[in-house]
């Protein structure tokens, strides 16, 4: 058996050119400092949102559960 050079299938190496991204031109996202103090939001299904209909509601019986659950 002839000894054969081994490849590396590398996945970065398979890649088009243009999608190949290079880490050392990456900017720090300029939008994280306005993320950090915006709301949460999470979306509820319909017949959850008629029996809570406003946040405070939806606060209150969270705050409930977790109070309830074992630590």
């Amino acid at each position: 058996m002839k000894k054969m050079p081994i490849k590396k299938n590398s996945k970065v190496a398979e890649m088009a050119p243009e999608y190949r991204f290079d880490y050392k031109k990456a900017k720090p996202n300029r939008f994280a400092s306005r993320m950090k103090d915006a709301p949460l939001v999470a979306v509820i299904d319909p017949d959850v949102a008629k029996v809570f209909t406003t946040p405070q509601e939806v606060n209150k019986a969270l705050r409930a559960l977790i109070s309830a659950m074992p630590k």
